[in-house]
């Protein structure tokens, strides 16, 4: 009779069922019957992970008129805070994803997962940029228009050039064919892994803005307009990053000009 430890080992080195397997179904310790619904849960989670990751690529295959042609996904972070830019980012990627299985809308993963798919994904994608749009450019034009303008220039910034666009929830002004894309972050794996370099290039920002501005906490909330944040705004005041046509920060920057 194998050991306990023994059969831990051997289950963690295989996804397939295997003929040694089956006299653990009528193995009489409890420890050996958890070891093996803990390794069917795990294969059936995979399992799942692989469906999903395979509909997103079916889904970007669907705008493929050539097998040739680039599909690339654009998505933002950053369009509700009170302070700090939108970034926007776009993506080409390859054939081979098999690196990306569990791949998601960023906000469905821990910043753990979000920060390994991000490296993953600069290593592996056939182009990608981002683009950083700062505050001042958001109180110009308004939060849509300035991230309408910025998903356009992260678009024309991919070298090669993409075939089609797939932009999440945005129509845009493009030279080449453009779709806007309903939550497409869950729909879409290039849109996804777009999610993922908007979300982790602003958290960085953020976080380098924390250093410089300590009172405000953005290494917390990164800039949304959390009850913390709106304390210490009407404590501090909004500072150079703030959006200045925003609610609450418009009527602080009000209120002070009138003193």
């Amino acid at each position: 009779m194998q050991k306990t430890n023994e059969i831990k080992i051997r289950l963690n080195a295989t996804t397939e069922w295997q003929l040694w397997m089956d006299e653990l179904q009528d193995d009489p310790r409890k420890s050996v019957q958890a070891l093996l619904a803990s390794w069917n849960k795990k294969q059936m989670q995979r399992k799942k992970l692989l469906e999903n990751h395979n509909a997103k690529l079916y889904f970007d295959n669907l705008y493929r008129k050539e097998d040739s042609d680039l599909v690339a996904g654009i998505d933002e972070a950053g369009r509700g805070p009170l302070a700090g830019p939108v970034v926007t980012a776009a993506v080409i990627l390859p054939e081979d994803c098999s690196s990306l299985v569990g791949l998601d809308d960023s906000k469905q993963l821990s910043k753990f997962k979000r920060d390994q798919f991000a490296e993953i994904i600069k290593q592996i994608a056939v182009s990608y940029s981002v683009h950083v749009q700062p505050p001042e450019e958001i109180d110009r034009v308004n939060i849509y228009q300035a991230t309408r303008n910025s998903m356009a220039k992260a678009a024309l910034a991919l070298s090669p050039a993409p075939s089609v666009v797939l932009a999440d929830a945005m129509m845009l002004d493009l030279p080449m064919p453009c779709e806007s894309i309903m939550k497409g972050d869950a729909k879409s794996l290039s849109i996804a892994a777009a999610s993922i370099l908007a979300k982790t290039g602003r958290d960085a920002i953020m976080e380098k803005y924390a250093v410089q501005y300590p009172q405000y906490g953005f290494e917390k909330h990164a800039g949304y307009g959390t009850k913390d944040h709106v304390a210490a705004l009407e404590m501090h005041g909004p500072c150079e990053i703030h959006r200045s046509t925003f609610e609450p920060v418009k009527s602080l920057l009000t209120q002070s000009s009138l003193f």
